[in-house]
């Protein structure tokens, strides 16, 4: 059992590695988040983004890039300023949102998802402004009118947009008109 822990180990630090080279191949910003465990198993991952993406009317694969980005598919990342999970809550992100349990796949993805489309309802569906707000906090984006200039702000906003295919703006949750 002791060989295959030091195998498993092995392999995370490989993994890491491996990470940090094809970050620096893309000029991407190397992690800031550490992750003691597997990355949930694609179907699992698949099934509870299709579910979310359904209910929040959010693009499936814009979920997969911001939890690639965030968290890659690890369950209990938690980043140096305390966001945790795999699309990284805040802890007031997922108070907000009333997660019992941010490490828990389903709770985290549906509380991101959720969160993810508030941002493009008030960004008017435009997913680059959603995304820096997703990172810096929609104070920063306000304020700047704009992607602000924070370095790691503007490179995830590159990295996640990189690995998204085009598509067209998320059309904003219609409100009601009191007719």
């Amino acid at each position: 059992m002791e060989k295959q822990r030091a195998a498993i180990a092995i392999q995370r630090e490989a993994a890491r590695k491996q990470a940090d080279i094809v970050a620096q191949a893309f000029g991407m910003p190397r992690a800031t988040v550490t992750a003691d465990c597997d990355p949930i198993p694609d179907p699992y991952a698949s099934a509870l983004l299709g579910f979310a993406a359904t209910t929040q009317h959010v693009d499936a694969k814009l979920l997969r890039a911001v939890i690639l980005q965030e968290s890659g598919f690890r369950p209990c990342a938690v980043s140096t300023k305390g966001a945790q999970g795999l699309m990284q809550l805040m802890p007031a992100t997922a108070e907000q949102f009333q997660v019992a349990d941010p490490f828990d796949p389903r709770q985290n993805i549906e509380a991101g998802a959720r969160y993810l489309k508030q941002l493009l309802d008030k960004y008017k569906g435009d997913v680059t402004l959603a995304l820096a707000a997703y990172n810096a906090g929609p104070a920063a984006v306000d304020a700047a009118k704009g992607i602000p200039d924070i370095p790691e702000t503007r490179d995830y906003v590159k990295a996640i947009l990189s690995i998204t295919p085009p598509a067209p703006p998320q059309t904003p949750t219609p409100r009601p008109t009191g007719n």
